[in-house]
């Protein structure tokens, strides 16, 4: 490993492909390598191995090198991206391309659309940062061959990547992400790569800056797709919202839907409003799941008194949502978010007799199954699929190429990710925005908070608990650790963990799954459930607790539910501190 990452890094620093002030870099570190561990460790995890196009395309920490983000490995990535659009669509390829607030992210986007445009694919870029969900949208909306999102999403401030889409508007999936993986890996030079000057492929129109119309579209879509518009336009200004971006791209669009909805008081964070690859005033990561990351926006909501604070990640498809439950902030996890906006969905659409025949739900294994409850009670079926919405919007897609007899109503993921439309085939902030506003006026006008809403949803389907526990393990240290926490679990399936008893285990690597993935599942004889996850975009082991409490009140059920993950939790982190 040593040795190839060396030997690899020499050839960076003599090859004229690469930039000269990257070579300097790379030649400085070799040069102290031999007397400064940081120097060698630079090396070492920089060139150890090639940045490896997954599933979903690029995720790394940025810098120069073979296993770092850069734009070297983004035209890599855009080139055999090219060559598999242009294998399935040679005569009129288009493609359509959005970047985040990140370090370079802007910069690697002109870069994709430069081989785009070299290998002869017409593409439409956004003109400024731009939500993830909107890039979806408009890959439907022109219609182009496939996309580009730069974005590590809520990855610390070190990491970019590089989301590679289809013609449906998702995350490429099986074969196709197959195929462009291949290509990626045939390219072994970068002479292979078409590349050129972005300003003469604009002069050339083969560049083209997405319009104002394609934006306008897509809030008209959601705007028409609202369940209570009429009362938000009378009673916009009854509710005060506070909003955060946490310095991504989300600010302009939210902003945007919820004064078209009506609503008067949506309050942003000021500090946290303006673009930041740095993250500058964030002491954790950009990620709404985090409490720490929303701790601006809960002070302000606190200080005016606002009913919710909101916080979405720095590409916006991951929506936060913190109540104010009479001056104490209650953070809401994603599997209750979901839960009140599949509700509200399907409440309200059968009230006003918009339900449609065969509705379908779309949620992931990890996801509350309290959704399966719900949806039963007003006749939706619900489907489950690996992690990851491309998968969900796999599924939807093949049901549509079936001619299928559902009609879609709601997909989510447990990890703050919601597709409230089809229009939109990816986590959607946007839209999850301008449903949360309705959910929370509609509650308001009756008297209720959403923690209110939630337990009168509970004392009506019953009370479901689930918790998160991510692990972090960074480096190839890292990896071989989270290889050895799934090793054990593999190998000691039987064992009980805690004192739960597993009845029924599944491995997700086994020939039988059509979708294979390393998860674990564990149910046990009181009926509650662990899976073991480890991330494909993070160096992080998930492990996610899914229990029910069915004797007692209310409050005798939230006990019961929190004790049995108290449990299961103490036995993973003692586990795993041995392992």
């Amino acid at each position: 490993m040593e040795e190839r990452a060396f030997k690899l890094a020499k050839a960076w620093a003599s090859d004229n492909y690469i930039d000269a002030s990257d070579r300097e870099i790379i030649q400085k570190h070799l040069e102290a390598s031999e007397n400064n561990e940081a120097s060698k460790l630079e090396i070492l995890e920089s060139f150890y191995k090639d940045l490896e196009f997954g599933t979903g395309g690029l995720r790394a920490i940025i810098g120069i090198g073979s296993n770092r983000m850069n734009k070297y490995n983004v035209r890599r990535a855009t080139q055999a991206l090219s060559h598999w659009i242009l294998s399935e669509n040679s005569d009129s390829p288009r493609a359509c391309i959005s970047f985040d607030s990140r370090q370079f992210s802007k910069e690697f986007a002109m870069e994709a659309a430069s081989v785009f445009a070299a290998n002869g694919i017409k593409t439409y870029i956004f003109p400024e940062l731009t939500p993830t969900p909107m890039l979806s949208y408009a890959i439907r909306h022109y219609p182009a061959d496939g996309g580009i999102m730069l974005t590590a999403s809520h990855n610390p401030r070190q990491y970019n990547g590089f989301k590679a889409y289809g013609s449906d508007g998702a995350q490429v999936t099986p074969p196709h992400d197959l195929k462009i993986i291949s290509e990626y890996n045939a390219i072994e030079s970068w002479n292979q790569i078409k590349t050129g000057d972005f300003q003469s492929f604009e002069t050339k129109n083969m560049i083209e800056w997405i319009s104002k119309e394609c934006n306008d579209s897509f809030y008209t879509k959601i705007l028409e797709n609202s369940l209570n518009l009429e009362s938000c336009k009378e009673n916009g200004d009854k509710v005060h919202f506070i909003y955060t971006p946490l310095h991504g791209c989300g600010y302009p669009a939210c902003k945007i839907i919820s004064e078209k909805q009506g609503f008067t008081k949506f309050e942003v964070v000021e500090s946290q409003a303006v673009p930041d690859g740095n993250f500058t005033t964030i002491e954790s990561t950009p990620n709404p799941e985090d409490p720490v990351a929303l701790k601006l926006a809960v002070a302000l909501m606190k200080e005016s008194n606002a009913d919710v604070a909101y916080g979405t990640d720095p590409d916006c498809d991951r929506l936060g949502v913190v109540v104010n439950d009479k001056g104490i902030e209650k953070y809401l996890n994603g599997n209750q978010i979901a839960i009140l906006m599949l509700h509200h969905i399907l409440s309200e659409s059968k009230k006003l007799n918009r339900l449609p025949e065969n509705p379908l739900v779309i949620k992931s294994i990890v996801t509350s199954p309290m959704q399966d409850v719900l949806a039963g009670a007003y006749g939706a079926d619900v489907l489950n699929t690996l992690t990851g919405f491309k998968w969900m919007a796999r599924l939807w897609k093949d049901l549509l190429d079936q001619d299928t007899q559902y009609n879609y109503v709601f997909a989510s993921e447990e990890s703050f990710g919601y597709m409230p439309y089809d229009f939109v085939r990816d986590k959607d902030a946007v839209s999850s925005i301008a449903l949360m506003n309705e959910i929370v006026l509609k509650n308001k006008l009756a008297g209720k908070n959403l923690i209110q809403a939630l337990d009168d949803i509970y004392e009506e389907f019953g009370y479901f608990e689930e918790s998160l526990i991510a692990l972090t393990f960074e480096g190839i240290e890292g990896s071989e650790k989270i290889k050895r926490i799934m090793d054990y679990f593999r190998a000691n399936q039987r064992s009980s963990i805690a004192n739960f008893q597993p009845i029924h285990i599944e491995d997700y690597t086994l020939e039988h799954h059509e979708f294979k993935s390393n998860v674990l599942s564990f149910e046990f004889k009181t009926g509650d459930m662990l899976f073991l996850r480890p991330s494909g975009t993070e160096p992080k082991i998930k492990f996610y607790t899914m229990v029910r409490a069915v004797e007692g009140d209310l409050a005798s059920k939230k006990k019961t539910a929190s004790e049995k993950i108290k449990d299961i939790e103490s036995f993973i982190h003692s586990k795993v501190a041995e392992i």
